[in-house]
């Protein structure tokens, strides 16, 4: 199918630029208008399968499905927003214990927040309350948010943070990447760790003024890079050494995207706070942070928010964790089969073609970095966009991440059927666009 654009989007997209900042959109002139399961339709009624599934935030399918639309609708009609940072209300209490159940022991203390930039923020105070520290590390490649104490955690391109600082006291290291690190696994793993010992605590900051390293189990808007299986150990093992606390944000990779609830769990590993958005709200505006019991509580007034744990965002999450929760271990099987079904098509390309020049992935969270040859690996950001908009015409919907690399994000309900349609457009563009 090739997607047409005809006046309707082109007079939306005219108008949105005359009023609207400009933003992150790439040059798709998708307009969309509604869509349900695998498919996004347009204003034009072109239909799209959805292999972005709205950056992760559709996890159960575009428009969520029926259980949470109508939870949302129910509550619509007794109350939208109640004040919950002043009022008590038993909905969010409901979401949180729910939350809570699906986490490690010792978990309790939940703050609920708008989005993935308000979660992180919440955890730099928590933080920087529970320890006395200030200094905060975190990770090249990055992306935590883009208000002023999340982007100092960020650090996956300029243009986020050009002309913004300064920021909270943050140091970077490498996240340790295989496809771009000369040895094996665990001297990949050892580089950074090594790295934060040997230069950021015996050069820049004393071990007991850093208060926490924030990390992403798999980092998304860097290019979806796996670290080793054992790496998250060895920080684990780094940060007990020093009484510094991790910060585990799952808010791209979490909620079932690799297979397990929490991304970090496929690691053997445990954070102290864990940072949620994104399907945590089910297609509404909805995040939270949540710290173990042991690490206490926030003083009175320290810390709240106008719309944190929303009545019609709480409904519609408490619904989505129930179908979670019901459906687990079909859930579990499907994505671990579909997943598999992609990564091997997709190796296929890598093994035929010389600009796919790596596969990587858990679950149902894939990337694809094209580069300029295997042997350079030279990043190739042109030939992998072109690819991008080639998919998009044919009515696929994949987005970038990172310097060169294309992510591979399904809802996790997503059909056998539109597995193969999908595979079979990204094959026919990546056999095209590499003439």
């Amino acid at each position: 199918m090739e997607v047409k654009i005809g006046a309707k989007a082109k007079s939306v997209i005219k108008r949105d630029s005359r009023v609207i900042f400009t933003t992150t959109r790439e040059d798709f002139p998708l307009v969309a208008d509604h869509g349900s399961g695998d498919f996004l339709y347009d204003i034009e009624g072109n239909r799209f399968i959805d292999f972005s599934s709205f950056v992760s935030c559709y996890n159960l399918g575009v428009n969520a499905n029926a259980q949470v639309r109508n939870a949302a609708k129910k509550q619509i009609d007794r109350l939208m927003h109640g004040m919950f940072m002043d009022y008590y209300e038993e909905q969010p209490v409901k979401l949180a214990e729910k939350l809570v159940s699906m986490l490690p022991p010792d978990f309790g203390r939940v703050f609920f927040s708008n989005s993935g930039t308000e979660a992180n923020e919440d955890a730099i105070k928590l933080v920087k309350l529970f320890t006395k520290r200030r200094h905060i590390i975190a990770f090249y490649g990055a992306f935590h948010g883009r208000s002023m104490g999340a982007l100092g955690l960020t650090a996956s391109k300029t243009a986020h943070r050009a002309h913004f600082g300064p920021f909270v006291n943050v140091s970077h290291a490498p996240y340790p990447d295989p496809y771009r690190f000369d040895g094996d696994a665990e001297e990949c793993s050892q580089a950074s760790i090594d790295f934060i010992e040997k230069n950021i605590l015996a050069k820049e900051i004393p071990p007991d003024e850093v208060a926490a390293i924030f990390f992403e189990p798999v980092q998304g808007e860097g290019g979806y890079i796996v670290p080793p299986r054992g790496f998250f150990k060895e920080l684990r093992k780094l940060a007990d050494r020093h009484g510094i606390l991790l910060v585990d944000d799952e808010i791209q990779a979490g909620y079932m995207r690799t297979g397990k609830f929490l991304a970090l769990s496929n690691f053997g590993t445990v954070a102290d706070i864990y940072t949620f958005a994104k399907s945590f709200g089910a297609g509404f505006p909805l995040a939270a942070t949540v710290a173990r019991k042991s690490l206490g509580d926030t003083p009175s007034g320290s810390h709240a928010g106008t719309f944190g744990g929303n009545l019609v965002a709480s409904a519609a999450a408490t619904a989505s964790l129930d179908y979670i929760k019901r459906n687990m271990r079909s859930l579990q099987r499907g994505i671990v089969r579909k997943g598999a079904t992609i990564m091997k098509r997709m190796n296929e390309l890598r093994e035929t073609y010389e600009y796919v020049g790596d596969v990587r992935g858990i679950g149902l969270m894939i990337g694809v970095e094209f580069v300029k040859s295997k042997d350079t690996k030279e990043y190739a950001p042109k030939e992998r966009d072109r690819v991008i908009m080639s998919c998009f015409k044919k009515g696929l919907l994949v987005l970038p991440a990172g310097r060169s690399s294309m992510r591979i994000i399904p809802p996790l309900t997503v059909s056998d059927s539109s597995v193969e349609k999908g595979l079979d457009v990204l094959e026919e563009t990546i056999k095209e666009n590499s003439k």
